[in-house]
């Protein structure tokens, strides 16, 4: 039987508070360099038919870099998204479908949020750089996040105990499509049926080794933050007990690329470090190029290359646009998409050009995050869980994803090398899931309903909300 229409909820009043913070050391990312970030937190109020209402939040770093790669200036860009931001408290608000929060958020998706992009690169003018849709998705994930977690508190339950038949209208059928000449069915199948059982109370953390992060003294320039946290890898390694080590490269510089893998795989083995990935951010061309650098690494250094667990997102993330063959790379390694992961038609046609796994990210939306994890665990591909450099309340439903995933190995997570300071007040709370320790996260603190972020007990004071909106029908 379904369920009833007292488990549907529609969104009824929405609140934007806007966090700015400020980075301890330099993020590279790709060829930009990240030296702060804004926070984007919603408070989203649901309804029930019953006229019972629940309160939800959602946080996502609008990561301008990450999102939009583009020579605009930084400002432009964030104001940009700024501005989108405060758009989608009224077009939540308006948005008076009904059903379950992956029901709602997808037909958001599909309906609402293209039109809301399209306006907003309208009215930019016929020739400003447009702002692309993983920008808009990133925008819109704070607030998706917020209608989950909402949910959950609005019945009492923890948001993933809501994935299936006994809160869902509709099965995975009605969003997903299989590959051709499988026979795979998503009929009778529910987002539940896909996750790891039980999900994990502690996951391996990946800290990032960032493009300008020193490796040893022989890198520093005297201007490194004199703050109690670390600075050099290996003292990372030693305080945190990390087991693994995500390397970001250029993608552009053979040579540079190469060394950086020798050096930081040196340490790590020194260090006792197990395993390594390497992530290219989008900026390689050709399919040579990574495979290159993983035949010297075989020929010249074997350990290191079987310390490599998965490469990740060396090509232009325009899936569409680039159809470029992989195949050749993921023959070396599992090869897998990030940037390029924004909905799973992607993960789809990712996987017939020979991308073997998916790096799923909260930021893109639950919502999308989940589809996509159920398409690629039913075609045989691997998962993980990348960071966003997530501080505060973002780190918590990205670890619950990983939690929930069953990825390769843990969870990336950087937000306390970036801006630790940032989450204290949460640290409060959840210690765990803000100092990794042993090298891992330890997510026994989040319990109660909904995503289990414990607000009144965290001493978190917001600014004055960027932008309010209530529904009144």
């Amino acid at each position: 039987m379904p369920p009833t229409p007292e488990l549907d909820v529609r969104p009824l009043a929405a609140s934007l508070f806007l966090l700015p913070i400020k980075t301890r050391v330099p993020l590279k990312f790709g060829p930009e360099i990240t030296t702060e970030v804004t926070c984007a937190r919603v408070r989203l109020t649901v309804s029930a038919a019953s006229g019972r209402e629940a309160v939800g939040w959602g946080e996502t770093p609008l990561s301008v870099q990450w999102v939009w790669p583009s020579a605009l200036s930084y400002e432009a860009r964030l104001e940009t998204l700024k501005r989108f931001t405060v758009l989608l408290v009224d077009a939540w608000t308006c948005f008076e479908e009904t059903g379950h929060p992956l029901e709602v958020g997808h037909a958001f998706q599909k309906q609402v949020l293209p039109g809301l992009l399209e306006a907003i690169n309208a009215e930019r003018g016929p020739d400003a750089e447009p702002m692309p849709w993983l920008a808009a998705l990133v925008c819109c994930s704070a607030f998706d996040l917020a209608l989950h977690d909402a949910y959950g508190v609005l019945h009492g339950v923890p948001t993933y105990q809501t994935y299936n038949k006994s809160f869902m209208n509709y099965d995975l059928s009605r969003y997903l499509t299989p590959a051709q000449g499988t026979d795979i069915s998503f009929v009778g199948k529910y987002p539940e049926d896909f996750f790891a059982s039980p999900p994990a109370k502690t996951l391996p953390a990946w800290h990032l080794v960032g493009g300008k992060d020193p490796l040893d003294p022989s890198e520093l320039t005297g201007e490194e933050p004199d703050d109690g946290y670390p600075v050099l890898l290996r003292d990372w390694i030693q305080r945190d007990g990390l087991n693994c080590l995500k390397v970001k490269l250029r993608g552009d510089d053979y040579a540079w690329d190469y060394d950086r893998l020798v050096k930081v795989g040196q340490i790590a083995i020194e260090e006792q470090v197990d395993w390594l990935t390497a992530d290219f951010n989008c900026t390689v061309d050709d399919p040579s190029y990574v495979n290159r650098i993983l035949d010297q690494l075989v020929e010249e250094y074997p350990r290191l290359y079987g310390m490599i667990l998965y490469v990740e997102q060396p090509f232009p993330y325009e899936l569409e646009t680039h159809r470029i063959d992989v195949h050749s790379v993921s023959a070396r390694k599992p090869l897998f998409m990030d940037e390029s992961a924004h909905d799973w038609h992607l993960v789809r046609l990712g996987r017939s050009l020979g991308w073997t796994g998916v790096a799923l990210k909260t930021c893109k939306t639950q919502t999308g995050a989940l589809l996509s994890l159920c398409w690629a665990r039913a075609h045989g591909m691997t998962l993980m869980v990348q960071d966003l450099s997530n501080p505060m309340l973002a780190q918590v439903p990205h670890v619950l994803l990983a939690a929930h995933a069953g990825t390769i190995m843990g969870v990336e997570t950087n937000g306390m090398q970036y801006y630790p300071e940032a989450s204290l007040p949460e640290s409060t709370v959840h210690p765990g899931l803000y100092r990794r320790q042993g090298g891992v996260l330890d997510l026994s603190t989040l319990n109660g309903p909904g995503f289990g972020y414990r607000l009144d007990a965290i001493p978190r004071d917001l600014p004055a909300s960027a932008a309010e909106s209530r529904w009144i029908g």
